[in-house]
């Protein structure tokens, strides 16, 4: 492997809002997913899901419902005295939240029950975490997924932008569209398309602020 270009594609990958009208394929889908199931695991409980929107009527729906949530919480806040703030958060996050109304693919990313021998066999038995720990662990190994996903599709020259804003703003309505099961989190959106323009490089931490070595 030559780590010059692999170390490329994870420089190069940014968050995309902006699409072209090109549709993405099925089998581009499958194979960016593909790569998705080979993300580690908490021993290998492969803890993912994705659903796969193309139908555009449905994103603008979801669309739709994250606004009117985020309208919602801002008038909880003018209910508080906070009408200020409840208007920035409308219009400083409303388009960060609804980030994929331009792609023509949404996929919903999920993180199953945990579930393995050892959880059955040994942990459970002995009392060993809470089982709300599970939940958790199923979102760790998910998020590992995503960011698979996220560099495939880049490397096949696709762009993709993650998003909470939906999850955190209309979970239920979001649960209750797509007919998601309770025992599944919904972890996060990405957007996916062929990209309009390119993204701006953004500035990272330096190596030396993030790393602490311990002797």
């Amino acid at each position: 492997m030559d780590y010059n270009s692999f170390k490329e594609i994870i420089h190069g990958r940014r968050s995309i809002r902006k699409y072209t009208d090109q549709p993405v394929s099925n089998e581009i889908i499958e194979e960016i997913i593909d790569c998705a199931r080979y993300a580690p695991s908490d021993t290998n409980s492969q803890t993912w899901e994705f659903i796969i929107i193309k139908n555009t009527d449905k994103i603008k729906k979801i669309e739709e419902m994250t606004w009117d949530s985020l309208h919602e919480v801002a008038e909880k806040a003018k209910e508080k005295g906070l009408e200020k703030e409840g208007k920035l958060l409308v219009r400083s996050f409303g388009p960060y939240a609804t980030a994929f109304r331009e792609a023509p693919v949404l996929i919903i990313c999920l993180a199953t029950p945990y579930e393995s021998k050892f959880r059955t066999k040994i942990f459970d038995p002995i009392g060993f975490v809470e089982p709300e720990v599970w939940t958790e662990e199923g979102i760790k190994s998910s998020c590992l997924a995503s960011q698979n996903l996220m560099l495939a599709a880049h490397a096949l020259g696709l762009g993709t932008c993650p998003m909470t804003g939906p999850v955190l703003l209309a979970q239920d309505k979001l649960r209750d569209y797509l007919d998601i099961p309770e025992d599944r989190e919904i972890n996060m959106v990405i957007s996916l398309g062929y990209p309009s323009e390119a993204a701006k490089k953004l500035a990272r931490k330096e190596v030396s602020d993030i790393i602490r070595y311990v002797e």
